[in-house]
């Protein structure tokens, strides 16, 4: 997936808090730091991610996207 962001960190998904329309995905990441995403519940789906999956985080300002490989 090519994007203009320049900041990408991989993590374990450690902790997925579910809404009623959102979710917040937190990810630990090399040098011991959590990443935290705010998504839509259908967007969760749409990727198919869990607890204990690996993921990309891709930052550019204040936003926050996770992608699978």
């Amino acid at each position: 997936m090519k994007h203009g962001a320049r900041n990408e960190f991989v993590g374990e998904i450690v902790e997925i808090k579910k809404g009623q329309l959102m979710c917040q995905v937190t990810l630990k990441v090399p040098a011991e730091s959590n990443v935290c995403s705010v998504m839509t519940l259908d967007s969760l789906a749409s990727l198919g991610i869990k607890e204990g999956d690996h993921v990309r985080a891709v930052i550019k300002a204040v936003n926050v996207l996770l992608t699978t490989e």
